[in-house]
């Protein structure tokens, strides 16, 4: 797994340069962090210490620190790294938000240290074969009642399974291969993994409580079809419509390009 994640570091060092751009011109993009906000909001109360993985160029972790949740924000990336480096100084918020170079399956390095929340955004974890790598540490580091919110791709994704119609039968149904398949990022290759809610469940273990799933980009276009949305926005607000009604309903909550899923810690 070594190797693996430096090729991890790697690809996400390289795309640190232009992902802030990249990501203020994906219009699909904008609107799923809207909704990941929107529900991390119902469970997350100002002030509280928040631990946030994969934390990429710190867009999220600004934002929350900005409200006034102090953020402790950690990432694999040297180049992610320098660039929440470079926000926090940018927007003075050290006293609000703080940054650790650190992988998440490594989380028991962080001695001393207890949050109220613990997010993680759009996929990080799936560069992992095994949760339950993650969430053993987490019980040493979250105060009682303390919520987690993490955003993951699962293995059905409806919109990529419509693929087959189109003739692309291994893209299709790739999510469901065992060992995951290899993604190429800025020329580095790394191997995906995709867990299904019940995967994800077994992960955290009988020390929290499943709280709630709904997907995203259920029954409408992922982010890399942003043209879609662009061309055609009567038909992806229709799509929206829909993906709006059907996010929390069974099987639509744990179908989607990702899905988010809160747990709750109680301690024993």
């Amino acid at each position: 797994m070594t190797n693996t994640f430096e090729n991890v570091n790697l690809a996400f060092s390289k795309q640190s340069v232009h992902y802030d751009a990249d990501d203020r011109q994906n219009t699909i993009l904008k609107e799923w962090r809207a909704q990941v906000y929107e529900h991390v909001y119902q469970f997350l109360e100002p002030g509280q210490r928040m631990l946030e993985l994969n934390a990429g160029t710190g867009i999220d972790a600004l934002h929350f620190a900005a409200v006034g949740n102090p953020v402790l924000a950690t990432d694999l990336s040297d180049g992610m790294i320098t660039e929440i480096k470079r926000k926090i100084q940018l927007h003075a918020l050290n006293k609000r938000l703080s940054v650790q170079q650190l992988s998440y399956d490594s989380l028991n390095t962080l001695t001393g240290e207890k949050f109220d929340y613990v997010f993680s955004n759009f996929g990080g974890l799936n560069c992992i074969d095994d949760l339950s790598r993650v969430t053993k540490h987490l019980p040493l580091l979250l105060n009682d009642g303390a919520y987690v919110t993490w955003v993951i791709m699962p293995k059905v994704s409806v919109w990529e399974m419509l693929g087959f119609l189109k003739g692309h039968g291994q893209k299709a149904f790739r999510r469901f291969r065992k060992n995951g398949v290899m993604a190429h990022l800025e020329g580095e290759y790394f191997p995906t993994f995709y867990h299904s809610l019940s995967d994800i469940k077994k992960a955290f273990g009988l020390s929290f409580q499943f709280i709630q799933s709904e997907g995203l980009g259920t029954l409408s276009p992922p982010p890399h079809r942003g043209d879609l949305a662009k061309g055609s926005p009567l038909l992806y607000a229709f799509f929206r419509n829909i993906d709006e009604a059907a996010r929390d309903s069974f099987p639509f909550n744990r179908w989607g390009d990702h899905i988010i899923v809160t747990f709750q810690y109680h301690s024993r």
